[in-house]
């Protein structure tokens, strides 16, 4: 699964407004509802933040994954948002989070395979400091989708 094919630059928010965990989830979801008008914005943001009530996709090192299934969605969607201030996703490590991949995956069992391999290629993409510290310092959602691009290539 590549990361390149999932997401597009449309679905690149540069520098979050959210200031809390379920206004960012709500912000990252309503980049795919626009995207994707037979989602339910209220339904979507729910089931992501039923998703967070069992325990935290706030991963640590200022990354958080959030994600959920959803139903008849023909693929996996994907979203992405970067908060300069960060926010507080009652992370592993307790730091503020940065960097969100928003993940929303069909509520199938043969999708459950494609979500798990999604997740661990979004974890692996984000594993070197440098990668991180440089997706903060982009300015444009053109350059943070190359740049994701790239990574992706090298797994």
């Amino acid at each position: 699964m590549n990361i390149r094919d999932l997401l597009n630059e449309e679905n690149i928010i540069v520098d979050l407004k959210a200031t809390l965990k379920t206004d960012v989830l709500k912000e990252l979801a309503t980049k795919l509802v626009l995207a994707n008008p037979d989602i339910d914005l209220n339904l979507l943001t729910e089931k992501l933040i039923e998703r967070e009530n069992l325990s935290s996709t706030g991963i640590g090192e200022g990354i958080a994954i959030p994600h959920c299934k959803y139903q008849n969605l023909g693929g996996i969607l994907m979203s992405f948002g970067r908060s300069l201030a960060g926010v507080d996703f009652d992370s592993i490590d307790k730091r503020p989070a940065k960097i969100f991949f928003l993940l929303v995956a069909p509520d199938t069992p043969k999708a459950a395979g494609e979500h798990l391999r999604t997740l661990a290629k979004i974890t692996r993409i984000l594993k070197s400091s440098d990668f991180r510290d440089a997706l903060m310092s982009v300015a444009t959602e053109k350059e943070i989708y190359k740049m994701i691009a790239i990574e992706d290539e090298k797994f």
